[in-house]
């Protein structure tokens, strides 16, 4: 629920999935999940014009601009571990495709590609690797004289996870319960078993972890241009 453009990080991510026409959402509530169930529940009110009807006790809406979205808000438990909260979600989910992300980092990932190259393998899961960004200034040597300097690049060398999956709801085998992390056992037994594959998104993705990272975010939310801005909109608020 931490904000960048007075707007909490999961509604940016939120909107990147709407603009390739995801618009089912089932979000796996724990720690401070109260804050969002109260966004999610106030959000038609606070953006539309209302007519209130005392007496009866009645609310209409009127215009603005309302997402066609499905919201799905399950409690999966405080202490529930990250593999936990998806078997949690099993009875949402049904048997078929699913998209799983965490709710820490924008990117402008073709979700249209990332979801081809899914179907295209067959395997059970899909994870989209990135470049993280570097933080300090990058420099190679001759000798002790510096023949290159690039001023915080995005790493050379390494693939990291970036999150924005596509998954075969197979991969809930691989989950034993609440206290399973999924970065651990389920994606190390999925990758010795041949089911885990790797997109590669050489574009923009950043993560919000720090404070340091939600300044960036903010200042490239200013800039107007914010690269993982995929969507459409009317307004300056870009509801």
């Amino acid at each position: 629920m931490v904000e960048i453009g007075g707007r909490p990080i999961l509604w940016h991510i939120m909107q990147h999935y709407a603009s390739y026409n995801h618009r089912e959402f089932i979000i796996a509530l724990g720690y401070k999940g109260e804050f969002i169930k109260k966004y999610m529940a106030d959000y038609v009110s606070l953006h539309s014009s209302l007519t209130i009807d005392f007496r009866s006790g009645t609310v209409t809406h009127h215009g603005n601009h309302r997402p066609e979205w499905t919201v799905h808000l399950v409690e999966t438990g405080v202490n529930t571990m990250t593999g936990g909260r998806i078997r949690r979600l099993v009875p949402y989910l049904g048997n078929e495709t699913f998209m799983l992300t965490w709710g820490d980092g924008v990117s402008d990932v073709d979700l249209d590609a990332l979801l081809a190259f899914h179907r295209s393998h067959g395997r059970l899961l899909t994870v989209t690797a990135v470049r993280p960004p570097a933080r300090f200034g990058h420099m190679q040597f001759d000798g002790d004289r510096v023949t290159e300097f690039s001023e915080k690049p995005q790493a050379a060398e390494g693939w990291i996870n970036g999150g924005f999956f596509v998954a075969e709801p197979g991969i809930i085998d691989y989950i034993d319960g609440d206290d399973t992390p999924f970065e651990r056992a389920p994606l190390e037994n999925l990758a010795r078993d041949g089911q885990f594959m790797a997109y590669r998104h050489e574009s923009f993705w950043q993560c919000m972890d720090t404070l340091r990272d939600k300044i960036l975010l903010e200042a490239l939310w200013d800039s107007g241009r914010p690269p993982w801005k995929t969507w459409q909109s009317s307004s300056d608020s870009m509801d």
